[in-house]
């Protein structure tokens, strides 16, 4: 697919490193449901909200939906929003940040505390992800027709119902914070960023706008 990113360079760089065949079968089958939804939602000409929830929105959730809203503007792939959310709120973990930050996003604290609220930016021209630990039914998220995508085996398993909630897809990924403070903290969340990027490049790639 041909896109007319404008992207930032560093990200734009990463991202054109991406590659399918590093996915399993079985991986591409746990995508499939929610390609299924961003394209019925296309083809029909509606709103496409993404909600990524995980047990404290603290990882997972916010990388995912950090990628998500890039490759969707990746590859050109309008009137999508992105939302995270957890079963209870605690802090964005400021490896992921900083993460993110390494990849090429710009990342402003834009309040500080028990609760940091930052502002993730992936292309100069766009509105920048708003991150910040918040409950999956918090005002900042999505009431209805949206898809709830359960990141991690906790939160699918403590929220077999999501109100609201047009589909639930779990999509798990596997926890960083087993390496927090360790030598290899900064390569472990390095390692989970990218299977997010690449996993959510994959989705997108195979929307037909």
């Amino acid at each position: 697919m041909i896109t007319t990113s404008t992207l930032f360079i560093g990200i734009q760089d990463f991202i054109q490193d991406m590659d399918a065949g590093t996915i399993s079968d079985e991986r591409k089958a746990v995508l499939a449901p929610l390609i299924d939804f961003i394209q019925h939602k296309i083809t029909n000409d509606q709103a496409v909200r993404i909600n990524f929830i995980c047990t404290h929105n603290s990882r997972r959730s916010h990388l995912s939906q950090v990628w998500a809203q890039t490759m969707a503007h990746y590859f050109n792939i309008n009137r999508v929003s992105c939302y995270s959310g957890g079963t209870e709120a605690t802090a964005l973990f400021p490896m992921v940040a900083e993460t993110l930050k390494n990849k090429g996003f710009e990342v402003k604290t834009l309040s500080s505390g028990e609760n940091p609220v930052y502002s993730i930016k992936y292309a100069a021209n766009e509105h920048p992800v708003i991150g910040f630990s918040k409950k999956l039914d918090d005002d900042f998220n999505p009431k209805s027709e949206f898809a709830a995508i359960m990141t991690c085996d906790s939160a699918n398993e403590a929220c077999p119902f999501v109100p609201g909630a047009e589909k639930r897809i779990p999509i798990t990924f596997e926890d960083p914070k087993a390496f927090d403070n360790t030598p290899q903290q900064a390569e472990k969340y390095y390692e989970r960023s990218t299977q997010i990027a690449n996993e959510m490049w994959y989705v997108f790639s195979k929307i037909k706008s």
